[in-house]
């Protein structure tokens, strides 16, 4: 555990790093605004939904609760018909970032100190900030990228949004590996 607050800097330096790329990536750049669709329908879409006043949650329709369901004809049939879809609902009320960018925060400390963790227990402090470096970027890689490309994958996300999401997360991988061998002790 010593050895791990010996990196608290480069831990600290890259969840701030990917916060400030993952800012302007949504904010500056907006290369994720195009992935967002509207319906033609949204006003009534928001009626229907509004009126059976579901509880914050996800929801898959149509909604089968076993997968011996997949095999009745009555449910192939609204697969047929259409549409399938994954609905998140979210708790009303005025939009608050606070509270979301403090949990995405988080989650970037937590991916670089476990990714510390890692690069420790693969090269130790000896080891050097390029191959600890190295490691740190590869976990962020792929604990920044895999989320995407998972619901696109099993929840329907276009692969181009997908695409978009692992181009993310090599920026961040990129970014949390120069850190850390920048920052090397």
């Amino acid at each position: 555990m010593s050895q791990v607050l010996q990196l608290w800097l480069p831990i600290v330096v890259t969840a701030v790093a990917v916060f400030v790329a993952s800012s302007l990536i949504h904010m500056v750049f907006k290369w994720h605004n195009s992935d967002y669709m509207k319906l033609g329908n949204e006003d009534e879409v928001r009626a229907a939904v509004r009126a059976n006043a579901p509880a914050p949650g996800q929801y898959i329709m149509p909604h089968i609760y076993d997968m011996k369901e997949m095999q009745t004809e009555s449910i192939q049939q609204k697969y047929r018909e259409g549409p399938i879809a994954f609905l998140t609902v979210k708790a009303n009320g005025d939009i608050k970032m606070g509270g979301a960018l403090s949990q995405w925060f988080v989650l970037n400390m937590v991916i670089a100190a476990v990714a510390a963790m890692l690069a420790l227990q693969m090269v130790g402090l000896q080891g050097g900030g390029n191959r600890g470096g190295h490691l740190v970027g590869m976990f962020s890689f792929f604990a920044y990228g895999c989320g995407g490309v998972q619901a696109a994958i099993w929840m329907g996300k276009p692969w181009g949004s997908a695409a978009k999401d692992v181009l993310d997360a090599l920026i961040y991988g990129t970014v949390s590996a120069l850190a850390f061998i920048w920052l090397w002790p």
